[in-house]
């Protein structure tokens, strides 16, 4: 049974006063929040004037922004520590309140900026240096004038979005509060309850029934939703088709490129690219069941190959093992990390009702926030680094730049997460002694990249034929957007695995399908960060540089461009073929242990 939050020490959970210090801060903020939204809304005949007015707007903007930003972060962390209490539903409700007032009534900002005289407002920057450090925001903000529409007509779509975005909110009480995945016997034959936190652990179990029991229970309970979940789906789709056609994008794949200044080509050619490579995913599938000594199931994917005794990490000596891992990088991020350890920053254990998975977020001017369920095994100290380079990478753009350039897009966020899984992997293959431990480790290593490129650009696949078939007038259903899926999974895994029917199912647990068109950014990030980390493991020092300049970027710029500080072109496919020869040259090596263990 999963402990309740108030029985966790507090050495081990985030310290979410270092945001807001009790309630009563909360109401006044929440009352300045409100005084400024009304402050901003009187400027609306005067605030594009003259350069002053407008620099006041700005100004008084930013203060409204960090103040939400803290308030709605504060709000949302609250609620996910447990998602059952009270008053983070409150807080929840509260800050999504204000956030609605906010968009509603400063709904004509956006519209009279975009069609004001963008050559005056150049202007303004050149003779008010003040307003200098707005120039990229603005130059964001005027990109979508042709997809910005009058101010009565964002008025309606700002009550519209309000009103239709349920789908998201649905799936996420579901998938956490409502979730009953029943339970399982574990490895000793001890009855335990199956979780969302939990299910990994138990899908990776050496004992086979164990892997079996837990994807049974995992997909029966969705398979027995899968009707509402489709419902929720096909309802986040329409919701995001209808916000982009009526703003005069060709598709929401196209919308939600576009603010990292990415066509669909790019998007479009890069899952092709992938393609070149899935037979290398097979042959993979064939060595894992050489291993096995059997052909594996879906269920039999997530096994660790290889013995090694490092499923007992205590959370201090992870930590350990991260600073370690990670020192290729320098002696001041490391110095800078560890203060994550003992300042509040990290909520580390799993308690009931809080959010699954692992993730990372904050607000300007405070420490990051990372949330882990950390299981005690080498894939809890993984994902310790992987959000730990998360939190660096907002730590250094909070410190290096002003408020409005400080927040880097995800494309560029899941570049410093890998470059630390990376280092993470690297540490702990050198320390392998014998055989097995390298079978282990070579594995692990493979896996991030069947996960983090291959899965994930299956994801993105998904969710493009989905988004195609609606936008095309074709007709969703369960039953299609099941066999989409199952199709999708024979594709990628090939005749080495059996292809569960229940896999059809996996699509309706995935979250990350409510915030579209996202997944394969985890897939270019990785491909990058193999690239990055491999120079520095390498000893090139001025890859260690640019590396920590990327981090301290912000966004300051498009993606793309700030990658190039890191001698990185993602549009130049060698970088794909960089990849996936290491993933080849780890792959022939794995080969060779395996071939020797079974003769």
């Amino acid at each position: 049974m999963e402990h309740l939050r108030k029985d966790i020490d507090g050495l081990y959970k985030w310290h979410l006063d270092d945001l807001i210090k009790n309630a009563e801060e909360y109401q006044e903020l929440t009352t300045e929040i409100r005084m400024l939204i009304k402050k901003i809304s009187n400027m609306k005949d005067g605030f594009l004037k003259n350069s002053n007015n407008f620099l006041m707007y700005l100004k008084t903007d930013e203060v409204l922004s960090k103040n939400f930003e803290r308030l709605y972060v504060y709000s949302y962390l609250y609620h996910y520590q447990d998602m059952a209490d009270e008053v983070g539903k409150i807080y929840k409700e509260t800050a999504d309140k204000i956030m609605e007032e906010m968009n509603l009534e400063l709904s004509f900002v956006r519209p009279l900026l975009i069609n004001s005289d963008y050559n005056k407002i150049k202007e303004w920057l050149k003779e008010n240096k003040e307003l200098e450090k707005y120039a990229f925001t603005l130059e964001k903000i005027f990109r979508y004038k042709k997809y910005t529409l009058s101010e009565a007509e964002e008025k309606i779509i700002a009550l519209a979005n309000n009103s239709l975005g349920a789908s998201s909110g649905i799936f996420s009480a579901l998938d956490n509060v409502d979730i009953d995945l029943g339970f399982i016997k574990d490895e000793l034959g001890k009855k335990v309850k199956l979780t969302n936190s939990n299910y990994i652990k138990y899908c990776s179990s050496k004992n086979r029934g164990v892997r079996r029991n837990a994807f049974k229970n995992m997909y029966n309970f969705f398979g027995k939703f899968i009707n509402t979940i489709a419902a929720c789906y096909i309802g986040s789709i329409k919701e995001n088709t209808f916000s982009s056609k009526v703003r005069g994008y060709e598709s929401h794949l196209a919308s939600s490129l576009y603010a990292d200044n990415i066509g669909v080509e790019f998007y479009e050619e890069f899952i092709a690219d992938i393609h070149e490579f899935i037979p290398l995913l097979h042959k993979y599938m064939k060595v894992r069941g050489k291993y096995l000594g059997y052909k594996p199931h879906l269920y039999d994917v997530y096994v660790d190959l290889g013995e090694v005794n490092n499923e007992d990490i205590p959370y201090k000596e992870g930590i350990e093992h991260v600073k370690e891992a990670l020192k290729p990088l320098g002696e001041k991020y490391i110095t800078d990390l560890s203060q994550s350890f003992t300042a509040g920053w990290i909520d580390v254990y799993p308690n009931a009702y809080k959010r699954s998975g692992a993730y990372q977020w904050g607000a300007y001017g405070i420490h990051p926030y990372v949330s882990l369920n950390y299981e005690n095994n080498f894939d809890s100290v993984a994902t310790l680094a992987h959000e730990l380079g998360h939190a660096m990478h907002s730590y250094y753009s909070d410190n290096k730049n002003a408020y409005n350039n400080a927040d880097y897009p995800i494309f560029l966020a899941e570049i410093a997460s890998t470059v630390n899984e990376v280092l993470v992997d690297d540490y702990f293959f050198k320390k392998a002694k014998t055989d097995e431990e390298k079978i282990y480790y070579l594995a692990a290593f493979l896996d991030k990249i069947r996960t983090t490129i291959f899965r994930q650009v299956m994801f993105a696949e998904f969710e493009t034929k989905a988004y195609k078939m609606y936008e095309n007038n074709e007709v969703l259903t369960v039953e299609n957007l099941c066999d989409m899926y199952y199709e999708l999974n024979k594709m990628y895994f090939g005749k080495n695995v059996v292809v569960d029917d229940a896999i059809k199912y996996e699509w309706a647990r995935i979250p990350h399908f409510y915030t579209p068109f996202y997944v394969y950014k985890y897939a270019t990030g990785l491909i990058v960060a193999l690239a990055i980390a491999n120079s520095i493991l390498e000893g090139n020092t001025d890859m260690q540089k640019n590396y920590l300049e990327f981090l301290a970027s912000g966004g300051s710029d498009y993606p793309l461009e700030i990658l190039k500080k890191c001698q990185i072109d993602l549009s130049d496919k060698k970088f794909i073929k960089s990849a996936f020869k290491l993933f080849k040259d780890k792959l022939t090596e794995l080969e060779e242990l395996v071939d020797k263990k079974v003769k």
